[in-house]
């Protein structure tokens, strides 16, 4: 199925929930409203004609000028393989959902698609995006303890972590931000 194919059958059946869609470039998306996500999850895995049953990653998003953050879904449908079936050419799709960027929430599509477990884990750990329904939202790499969100654009690196000094990639010991 083509991107042009696959953001007509998505505008078809959520209307205004897809408020974009973006075909001149690498990889293909439609902009879905974080409201109607999980409604559009579960058609873009269980439809026969889209068939997405495997979630690639996904990719957190700093739209600082826009005071937005975003999340995009990285989507392959891929025929089952065995020793006697060759595996068909799959379809790729991206799927963009913005949130706002005082409170951003996104609902959990782990229980969709079950590699978004840690994929949103890290969105929310570098980011500071929120994931309702989500089974075990904690910190995946940085510690319990870390103040703020490492990957946003306006992030202020501590100078130092529990009397450990930051440094920089220079490995400057006095870093000044």
């Amino acid at each position: 199925m083509s991107p042009e194919e696959i953001c007509q059958a998505l505008k078809s059946k959520f209307g205004e929930a897809i408020s974009d869609t973006v075909l001149e470039s690498p990889r293909p998306y439609a902009v879905v409203a974080a409201d109607k996500w999980v409604q559009v999850a579960t058609h873009l895995r269980d439809a026969p004609n889209l068939g997405f049953n495997f979630l690639r990653c996904i990719s957190a998003i700093d739209l600082l000028a826009d005071d937005k953050l975003a999340c995009v879904y990285d989507l392959m449908a891929i025929s089952a393989v065995s020793a006697t079936t060759v595996m068909t050419v799959p379809h790729v799709f991206a799927v963009r959902v913005v949130t706002e960027r005082k409170n951003p929430s996104i609902s959990s599509v782990a229980h969709i698609w079950p590699a978004a477990d840690w994929h949103e884990r890290e969105a929310f750990d570098m980011m500071g995006i929120d994931f309702p329904g989500h089974p075990n939202l904690v910190r995946i790499l940085c510690p319990e303890d870390w103040e703020g969100h490492p990957l946003r654009k306006d992030y202020a690196f501590p100078l130092e972590y529990h009397g450990i000094p930051g440094t920089t990639e220079h490995e400057l010991m006095s870093p000044r931000h």
